[in-house]
């Protein structure tokens, strides 16, 4: 047990002390746009958390929590956030660079041909097939941001969630007044646990 504490524990740790370097940051992000149908959500918490284990499960989720609440797109959000964390400004814009410079370069390529063949019909099933792959991957990124609260048997967090889902994906509730309730709420709800666990 102790020895798999460590090793949960260690990355943190070790990103501290060696963080990667500007080029590194900017390759990375680079990777995950690019790899990003649907959303680049997916591939930086596999990149950031599976593979370079830049960050715990938990702290991605604690970090991508923070900028929901931040004017502006969570994942452009995150990547400022994370860049700065790791190399301060010098690594926020190189994290930031990385994540927009190549998709704009892209979007910018196939907006030009969109505009000549986008009427064709297998253009536009071909892009329907695109919004089918783009849901399933956000459902596996949820489920895999889930999964720390479903292994500490988080009940309290549990029902947070399925409230917010309830309010903003069934109930159709304007985003804004649905966080008005669930950050005070989910704050109160971790305040107490703290302070019943001491």
């Amino acid at each position: 047990m102790p020895s798999e504490v460590a090793r949960v524990a260690s990355p943190a740790a070790d990103i501290a002390k060696h963080p990667p370097n500007l080029r590194t940051l900017f390759f990375a992000f680079a990777k995950m746009s690019l790899s990003g149908f649907g959303g680049v959500l997916v591939f930086a918490r596999r990149a950031i958390v599976d593979e370079h284990r830049w960050m715990t499960a938990e702290e991605f989720n604690a970090t991508f929590a923070l900028c929901h609440f931040l004017p502006g797109p969570n994942i452009v959000n995150f990547s400022v956030v994370f860049g700065a964390r790791l190399r301060g400004v010098p690594g926020a814009l190189a994290a930031f660079a990385g994540l927009l410079g190549p998709p704009v370069l892209l979007i910018t390529s196939l907006g030009a041909i969109y505009g000549h063949f986008g009427q064709a019909d297998t253009w536009r099933r071909g892009l329907a097939g695109v919004s089918c792959v783009a849901v399933g991957l956000l459902a596996s990124v949820v489920f895999r941001m889930i999964s720390p609260l479903l292994k500490k048997s988080d009940l309290a967090g549990l029902v947070v969630v399925a409230g917010v889902f309830v309010a903003i994906g069934l109930a159709r509730l304007p985003l804004q007044e649905v966080l008005l309730v669930a950050v005070p709420l989910s704050l109160a709800v971790t305040y107490a646990k703290t302070r019943w666990a001491r």
